[in-house]
């Protein structure tokens, strides 16, 4: 077992007490930015290492299609408890010499209130595959991040997860009160429902997922994760706190900016210069979360040595850090754009604007307006509208009991066609498509590769300090040395059996 005392990234625990919390949690970022190497490698030092839920069953197909370097997948693939669903995986999306030059991708299904069997086995089985990977080789905690503006893939991101043993479950980009009740029932192989938002509906829908349709019904009970709630203001904190049912095992306090998708401006959203303006009503009060007595990080401008020492004086536990994980060496960004964006923050020439309009969520979404990618709007505006990954689509009621889908970065045609408002496809981008370019894996139609989609926090103070400290770029562990004030040491590497029953 681990020596949590070797380890110093972590809260220490007492003898006897729970295992002790991680003061760094790496910030999970999608799509596959979080990767299961980057997560390895945070968890390595008894850190939070995270993955990231979003578009998983994509990344996986799309990796063996690629011919999975390395076998990655594949070893994973033969520790999923069911092997008839991981032979099924394979011989559809592996491909042993990759695809050939200009070859599109096969698709994935997209996501639907009551998908079908070969589509729950593959987000179930994909997520399994990062979790149990970025847990390979070590003891230290693994963490999944999952938005709950993609309702329709938490229940099988998370049961995929757990069957792989991850230690914490994230969820931010919306009031995620259903979360702690899922897990207690996935825990128990028990059937579990999540009742999703519905574009004018008259009843009640739910997405749903029986564990006993994918796993033998004498598998044995699953350790329950725990749940972090990602808020922005003690309101939110105050509301999921009021019952049992809805209480998480704690927060991570994200400010306005931090990265991807941050939480809109409370009151009626101004925009000035297509940036939504926020004030002193947007800061969280710290003083009054601590009051809930619950294990608390922060996070969003919280990434130098000095403002870890500043949140741990405020009663937080520590922070949580995405940026400089992005900028690693072993993140998924593709080792290009790490380059491109390196070059600019030396050149200070890095920008990262809060765009009100980009995100098909609503949700305001940090973009890197780089030339060469999505983020540019004379770029964007060249790309042919399309909605075929899907995953920030929202459900509607078609007649009851009926639903469609629509996504406001869709052709404007079929976005109206469906009972979608035009001035809602105003100034939004395609984050499913842009971010999967990010990481190496651009759809490919005609001949033409979709561009990537960059987000970055706002603040690079910590980036150019550790720029300055390593000009040739940084790894994780280094960008944890830095965060830390010491050089993180490896917790002791898991034995056999130990990930076997992690596997399990």
């Amino acid at each position: 077992m681990r020596n949590e005392e070797s380890a110093p990234g972590l809260d220490r625990a007492q003898p006897g007490s729970e295992p002790a919390l991680p003061v760094v949690i790496q910030g999970g970022m999608g799509a596959a930015v979080s990767d299961w190497n980057l997560a390895n490698q945070v968890a390595q030092t008894g850190n939070l290492g995270v993955v990231s839920g979003t578009a998983l069953d994509t990344v996986v197909a799309r990796r063996l299609q690629d011919g999975d370097p390395g076998g990655h997948m594949r070893r994973a693939l033969a520790h999923f408890p069911v092997p008839a669903v991981a032979d099924r995986i394979l011989e559809r999306y592996f491909r042993p010499e990759g695809r050939e030059e200009g070859q599109a991708y096969l698709p994935v299904p997209n996501l639907t209130l009551k998908p079908v069997s070969r589509s729950r086995d593959l987000m179930v089985a994909s997520a399994f595959v990062e979790v149990w990977l970025a847990k390979e080789g070590h003891c230290g905690p693994v963490g999944i991040n999952l938005l709950e503006k993609i309702q329709l893939a938490i229940v099988p991101a998370a049961y995929g997860a757990m069957l792989a043993g991850v230690d914490y479950v994230l969820v931010g980009a919306g009031i995620p009160s259903k979360i702690p009740r899922l897990l207690d029932k996935l825990a128990r192989h028990e059937l579990a429902a999540m009742e999703i938002h519905v574009d004018g509906g008259t009843q009640t829908y739910a997405t749903e997922l029986n564990p006993r349709d994918v796993v033998p019904e004498d598998f044995p009970p699953l350790k329950r994760p725990k749940f972090l709630a990602i808020i922005a203001s003690h309101p939110l904190a105050a509301y999921l706190t009021k019952e049992e049912a809805t209480t998480p095992d704690g927060f991570v306090v994200e400010g306005h900016i931090a990265g991807g998708h941050n939480a809109p401006p409370r009151g009626r959203m101004t925009i000035e210069n297509g940036e939504p303006v926020y004030g002193a009503r947007d800061e969280a009060d710290v003083a009054k979360i601590a009051k809930f007595g619950l294990p608390f990080w922060l996070a969003g401008a919280y990434a130098t040595p000095e403002l870890v020492q500043e949140a741990r004086a405020l009663g937080a536990v520590g922070v949580q850090v995405g940026t400089i994980f992005a900028l690693s060496s072993d993140s998924g960004t593709t080792s290009q754009i790490r380059g491109q964006l390196l070059d600019a923050l030396a050149g200070d020439r890095l920008e990262v604007r809060t765009d009100a309009l980009a995100s098909p969520t609503g949700f305001p979404f940090k973009v890197v307006p780089m030339a060469g990618t999505l983020g540019t709007e004379e770029a964007y505006a060249e790309r042919t509208r399309i909605c075929d990954l899907a995953y920030l689509r929202t459900a509607y009621e078609k007649k009851p009991g009926q639903l469609g889908y629509r996504c406001p970065s869709e052709p404007e045609d079929d976005y109206l066609r469906k009972g979608g408002d035009l001035s809602n496809t105003v100034g939004r981008k395609c984050l499913c498509n842009g971010l999967m370019a990010t990481v190496g894996m651009p759809q490919v139609r005609s001949g033409v590769e979709e561009g990537p989609l960059l987000t970055l926090g706002s603040d690079l103070t910590a980036a150019k300090q550790l720029l300055a400290l390593h000009p040739d770029g940084w790894d994780a562990q280094q960008a944890l040395g830095y965060l830390l004030g010491e050089s993180p040491a490896p917790v002791p590497a898991a034995r056999a059996e130990e990930l076997a029953l992690a596997a399990r």
